[in-house]
């Protein structure tokens, strides 16, 4: 007989600007939760107020970081500007994109 166990959700807020520096501290925290458990991970965006490539390549790594552990990974609270940089890179193709953590948990974590 198999258990279902409970899943671990980690919600991860980075702040002001998401870059090649800040990128690399973003990386090493959703490391971090995968390491200690987290089987599904909540980037809420809603500090950020600006991502540059490196950001995106730090969103990007951070997806597969989660995905090669098992979990999931989803985004909420984007501003325009983030907004704008996922739909010309396609990324709102990629990412799984809530309005915010109250819509995230209607959608996700009712169903489960």
């Amino acid at each position: 007989m198999k258990l279902k166990t409970m899943n671990s959700i980690k919600i991860v807020q980075p702040l002001g600007i998401l870059d090649g520096i800040r990128g690399n501290q973003f990386r090493r925290e959703v490391s971090d939760v995968v390491a200690a458990g987290a089987d599904i991970v909540l980037i809420d965006l809603q500090k950020v107020n600006f991502i540059d490539s490196s950001g995106l390549g730090a969103l990007v790594s951070a997806m597969k970081t989660v995905r090669s552990a098992g979990g999931k990974l989803f985004v909420c609270s984007v501003n325009n500007q983030v907004k704008m940089l996922f739909e010309l890179t396609k990324m709102d193709r990629v990412f799984e994109v809530f309005a915010d953590q109250d819509e995230f948990n209607q959608r996700v974590l009712a169903n489960k």
